[in-house]
């Protein structure tokens, strides 16, 4: 059977690492791609950068058999953010994290093309496979089953991550890491329960922002995208700053997230809009 261009043009990639270099511990990002095997050891060996030309080659490859080029574009931008902020360095606790969500993505689309049975011990694989298997099939073209698939399985591999940094490897996360840690269980929470989400910004809007009652349900839409980039990004600028301010005094239930970030989040919201 004739090989799609995607793995004909990344395995001649990989193909051209010399004997020294396939030796070495560091995989590049093509070849991990073209072969949807790379652990999540070896991905934290990656830097940010290397990360994200991983994830978009994925995406822009084997995913696309599967109708999903653009479903971590969210994704891309937390990665653009470590990345241009320094953060995530290998070995430390916020790399074994995003290590996992990537292996877990990676590991997915493998079982969901048939390549491999192997999740690599992340529960997240066979998590993104259902998504990928239900997306490729049509069956998520609801919104709110659509978000709730795709959180899910990212949520499965980021508590792998963390099991993985805190037992496996004995890191534990700063004080700002952790803060900032919650904005991201807050935007898989507001996919998994977004009647909440809009319910909460109602409450927001009566008491601090008027606007944001017409404007709640694009606004949501716009945030909880995950094949755009810049909200997340955006989001990660917000909470990162919030993180290391501690606005709340270390107190982050799910209304101290809202009142902290989504104001700010609206007001970039509507200038974009």
């Amino acid at each position: 059977m004739k090989k799609p261009g995607w793995i004909v043009v990344l395995s001649l990639v990989a193909a051209s690492l010399s004997p020294v270099q396939a030796a070495a511990a560091v995989r590049v990002p093509a070849a991990c791609a073209a072969s949807l095997d790379c652990t999540a050891a070896e991905i934290d060996r990656m830097g940010m950068a290397e990360r994200l030309e991983f994830l978009r080659l994925v995406q822009s490859g084997p995913a696309a058999a599967l109708g999903a080029s653009d479903r971590w574009r969210n994704i891309e931008g937390v990665v653009s953010f470590f990345r241009d902020r320094g953060l995530g360095a290998p070995g430390t606790w916020v790399s074994h994290v995003d290590a996992a969500i990537l292996e877990g993505v990676e590991r997915g689309i493998a079982l969901a093309l048939g390549l491999s049975t192997d999740g690599f011990g992340n529960p997240g694989s066979a998590r993104w496979a259902e998504y990928l298997t239900r997306l490729s099939r049509g069956e998520l073209t609801d919104r709110g089953a659509h978000d709730r698939a795709w959180s899910e399985a990212e949520q499965a591999s980021t508590e792998h991550g963390v099991a993985t940094a805190e037992q496996a490897h004995g890191l534990r996360p700063t004080a700002v890491e952790r803060r900032f840690f919650l904005f991201s269980e807050f935007y898989r929470w507001s996919l998994r329960n977004r009647p909440a989400v809009l319910d909460l910004l109602l409450v927001n809007a009566v008491l601090f922002n008027p606007l944001m009652v017409l404007r709640r349900v694009p606004f949501v839409d716009w945030f909880t995208d995950v094949r755009e980039s810049a909200p997340a990004r955006k989001g990660c600028e917000i909470a990162y700053a919030n993180a290391r301010l501690d606005p709340v005094s270390g107190v982050f239930a799910t209304l101290d997230l809202l009142l902290s970030y989504l104001p700010e989040l609206f007001g970039e919201f509507r200038a974009t809009s």
